[in-house]
């Protein structure tokens, strides 16, 4: 596996590499700074998710680009409702209710929807992976919805994302990458235990 990795950056520029760096250092802090309720998580959040579009642009991957182009739109909203509150009041850590959820489930479904149509379009045929990107893709972009609002939930989201995503990876042999996640999924479920905590107080 480390001779994989080795030969995979063997042909990169030294200044790609540098940007990945930066992207999986920035990524992390967005998550620790998430789970400690810190305004910190949107502007480190920021960073990776723009330095993203650009690499996955320069790759050629452009779901992936666009996936990005989301996060940094999220990233945004989720800032300014963070430092604005909600009517008047400090943005506190809730459940969502029975509407959120709803909102949630069809915003999961239009993604996917999406996703399928953008394969379609292509005309590439979807496999068992390409259905298991378009689920986690779905999952991703409600968590970050649910993140922007404080939700609970958007944790639960993160954890099974992250953790099938790992798989992704791995199987795509973007060992560092598959790395990264399995730092999300750790930090994505300490992040639950302490905010359910918050919430059993």
């Amino acid at each position: 596996m480390f001779e994989t990795i080795i030969n995979q950056y063997k042909n990169i520029p030294n200044w790609q590499i540098s940007i990945e760096i930066i992207v999986f250092i920035f990524g992390i802090l967005s998550v620790y700074f998430a789970k400690k309720e810190n305004i910190l998580v949107y502007p480190t959040g920021l960073i990776a998710t723009i330095l993203s579009v650009y690499i996955m642009y320069y790759a050629k991957y452009y779901a992936d680009m666009s996936i990005n182009i989301y996060y940094t739109i999220m990233s945004f909203y989720g800032w300014y409702v963070w430092k604005k509150g909600e009517n008047s009041e400090p943005l506190s850590i809730t459940r969502t209710n029975l509407m959120e959820k709803i909102i949630g489930f069809i915003l999961f479904i239009i993604t996917a929807f999406v996703c399928v149509l953008i394969y379609k379009f292509f005309d590439y045929k979807i496999q068992f992976n390409n259905y298991l990107d378009i689920f986690t893709t779905s999952l991703f972009f409600t968590a970050m919805w649910y993140m922007a609002k404080k939700k609970l939930e958007n944790w639960t989201l993160w954890i099974i994302g992250d953790a099938l995503v790992v798989y992704i990876f791995f199987d795509r042999q973007l060992y560092i990458i598959a790395f990264q996640y399995i730092i999300f999924t750790i930090l994505a479920i300490s992040a639950y235990i302490e905010w359910k905590k918050y919430l059993a107080k």
